[in-house]
């Protein structure tokens, strides 16, 4: 095991809900207590994400936006088109998931792999927050490395359920990014602006149907040439999530992140890896899934 090798967390920081609160929080804890079970990973290796800093985040995001989350002035109807309300402790939380990103980003350009216990924050948009997403990760992170000129081209891969929309209006047409989204065409959102690849998902859909197209797709991210792929792996296509509408299977879910991260293996580009979407019920199917992941990457030998 490459002891050089750290993964971030964000539930350091709190996430206060109310009760019965439909998103599962506790998925985050559960999975890192999952991987150090599966002996995937060490105790010391897990390190908490850092703050994102607010000039970071003014880069790509309103600053108007920005201060009105800060300030906790954001509208009734802008909480609940997050889905969360407004606290100190979820503007932290949310900073360390922004931050998580650009740490495994950086480890993974010092490495070949980074990943964070979070994030995949896609449905946050230039103005205003969706989706249980409130700052973009992806674009954030992307901005940042791209104005350190430590890359010349990122690729999105985004696998949850869900269309990226915030990556798509908020990274599609700027040159040095490549995005590239696979998604229930039924699914939340409903608009879904274009990103430079699209690929959307009947209902029911299965292992073997999800697989080629993916397999297909990955040629198109090869030919971008990336420095460096974010990689937003939700588990939420799993045939038990409750948000899904798809019917993969764990093994397929598997196979699926073994092609993304033999593909970032091969033509060695540094690959980072966050969560993204999972909501099984009870959520133990979505940590088994989350805990495949890893254990795909640790199988591809990137770590």
């Amino acid at each position: 095991m490459n002891q050089d090798i750290y993964i971030y967390f964000a539930d350091h920081v709190p996430l206060p809900l109310p009760e019965g609160h439909r998103f599962p929080a506790d998925k985050y804890e559960k999975t890192r207590l999952s991987l150090m079970e599966a002996k995937v990973f060490q105790e010391s290796q897990f390190l908490p994400s850092p703050l994102i800093s607010k000039d970071d985040l003014k880069s790509v995001h309103d600053p108007d936006y920005i201060e009105a989350v800060f300030q906790g002035d954001l509208s009734s109807l802008a909480q609940k088109k997050i889905g969360f309300p407004w606290s100190e402790d979820l503007v932290n939380r949310c900073r360390a998931s922004t931050g998580g990103t650009l740490a495994a980003a950086r480890q993974a350009l010092k490495t070949g792999y980074g990943a964070q216990l979070a994030g995949g924050t896609h449905h946050a948009h230039r103005d205003f927050g969706a989706g249980y997403c409130v700052f973009n990760d992806f674009a954030v992170t992307a901005d940042v490395l791209l104005r350190e000129q430590l890359v010349r081209r990122i690729a999105v891969i985004d696998l949850d359920v869900h269309h990226g929309d915030g990556n798509a209006s908020m990274m599609t047409g700027i040159p040095e990014i490549f995005v590239f989204s696979m998604h229930g065409a039924k699914n939340y959102p409903s608009k879904k602006p274009a990103s430079d690849l699209d690929i959307a998902l009947d209902d029911d859909t299965s292992d073997q149907q999800y697989l080629r197209h993916l397999e297909e797709a990955i040629l198109a991210v090869g030919s971008f040439q990336p420095d460096l792929i974010l990689y937003q792996g939700g588990v939420d296509p799993l045939i038990d999530d409750r948000l899904g509408r798809l019917k993969l299977s764990f093994a397929g879910l598997k196979r699926r992140d073994e092609l993304v991260f033999t593909f970032a293996k091969e033509f060695s580009i540094p690959i980072a890896h966050v969560l993204g979407g999972g909501y099984s019920r009870p959520i133990g199917a979505t940590v088994t899934a989350y805990t495949n992941t890893f254990l795909a990457a640790k199988a591809s030998h990137l770590f």
